[in-house]
């Protein structure tokens, strides 16, 4: 059996990030949910995010969990979390996964930006905000995500799900 297979795995739940020190493996399964992934190769440190809804309100604490609920605020508090172990904004890379329209819906037709696509944008926005560059990412789309994330390596593998099908009546 492979050393990566033998890993402790954190499964990052909607709403949920977190960051690390330690050789693990972070998941996550999206649909039209948002996760970035940050490591720090220097300070072999890692986080994954999992943001469900684009921007948070401006009342919620930085600090608050429910604010993990949100892609905007979940990328801001991954960088504090960063820079509180000493990584450099410079030395963070970045990664942005999801933002799918995994179920058909009324405003894609009407021309309204759906959950996900607001997801990717503010992702996108957030990180050119603080600065950061995104160094890969697999955004938009029909199909959800299945992310595995490496700490270790800072390797990341995207698994595509089966699209969504109507059922026939």
């Amino acid at each position: 059996m492979s050393q990566l297979n033998q890993l402790r795995a954190v499964n990052v739940r909607p709403g949920d990030l977190h960051v690390t020190r330690k050789n693990i493996l972070l998941e996550t399964t999206l649909g039209s949910c948002v996760s970035a992934s940050f490591w720090c190769k220097r300070l072999c440190a890692g986080g994954l995010s999992h943001g469900v809804l684009p921007r948070g309100p401006s009342e919620i604490a930085s600090g608050d969990p429910d604010a993990f609920r949100y892609v905007d605020l979940a990328i801001r508090h991954l960088v504090r979390q960063f820079e509180r172990i000493g990584a450099a904004r410079e030395e963070i890379q970045v990664k942005l996964f999801g933002g799918a329209d995994v179920l058909p819906v009324l405003s894609a037709r009407e021309g309204r930006p759906t959950v996900g696509s607001l997801n990717c944008r503010t992702a996108v926005e957030t990180i050119q905000d603080l600065g950061l560059r995104v160094a890969a990412s697999d955004l938009g789309g029909t199909r959800g995500r299945r992310i595995q994330f490496w700490v270790a390596t800072g390797e990341v593998r995207v698994y595509r799900l089966d699209a969504w099908k109507e059922l026939e009546s």
